[in-house]
């Protein structure tokens, strides 16, 4: 049964919401130095659902342009407390992250998550997502490297 959480659209204004977060949201604690950079940056977007004004998960996103496609949305995380899973949160978060990419014109919103992801992967086939083949590659910056 869905949950009766405002979904919100943080702003440049709202970092002291991330100060009451629902364990589990986010892999690790909120930093207030990073969560301030984030909400200042234009290209960076993250919407929360609200539940007694404790955030209780969140979907974060970043919109950017390339001189040869159009505006495009990579989702970069999706999290819901273990409290409140199950409730169809995941669903409307994504649903207002991709709105609001639509409002920013993009018009494809793309991520990436691990194979053994299964309830993940239930989720965004339900949003209509289509799943395709692609290497995952990283490079550590904080060492010397080539």
């Amino acid at each position: 049964m869905p949950t009766a959480c405002a979904i919100r659209l943080l702003g440049q204004h709202d970092a002291a919401l991330l100060d009451r977060v629902a364990p589990d949201v986010f892999d690790q604690p909120v930093s207030p130095r990073w969560a301030a950079e984030f909400l200042a940056d234009p290209r960076h977007h993250m919407v929360v659902p609200l539940d007694e004004g404790q955030v209780v998960g969140m979907a974060s996103g970043v919109h950017y342009v390339h001189p040869d496609k159009a505006p495009e949305l990579w989702v970069n995380e999706v999290g819901v407390a273990p409290t409140h899973e199950g409730r169809g949160i995941g669903r409307q978060l994504l649903r207002a992250l991709f709105a609001h990419g639509r409002a920013l014109g993009c018009t494809e919103a793309w991520l990436g998550t691990e194979p053994d992801n299964t309830r993940a992967r239930r989720l965004y086939a339900a949003l209509g997502g289509q799943e395709e083949t692609m290497v995952y590659v990283t490079f550590r910056l904080d060492a010397e490297s080539p």
